[in-house]
């Protein structure tokens, strides 16, 4: 699914125009962004969360020479599914 076709489900399902329901996805996408960005994790009940880990720099090998590289630390989103959602996709 991309995100147009996102927004056309979240404007059939909520009743909205296609204009206000990419706003809306958008200012949420926004807002997660923004949460993580600052450190904070957004947590849906149920649906899951959405928070960042440090993943610590390391060694890495360049498969076309086959030299040594080093990777640089680096911070990562991670989402976790909640139990519900789940219990949806099973």
């Amino acid at each position: 699914m991309t995100k147009q076709e996102f927004v056309d489900a979240v404007a059939d399902k909520a009743g909205l125009t296609k204009r206000d329901a990419g706003a809306a996805v958008d200012a949420a996408l926004g807002v997660i962004e923004s949460a993580l960005q600052n450190g904070d994790s957004v947590a849906f009940t149920g649906f899951g969360k959405f928070h960042v880990t440090r993943r610590a720099a390391r060694q890495g090998v360049n498969p076309r020479t086959g030299e040594r590289v080093q990777i640089a630390a680096a911070n990562v989103p991670k989402f976790s599914a909640g139990s519900q959602l789940k219990k949806a996709v099973n």
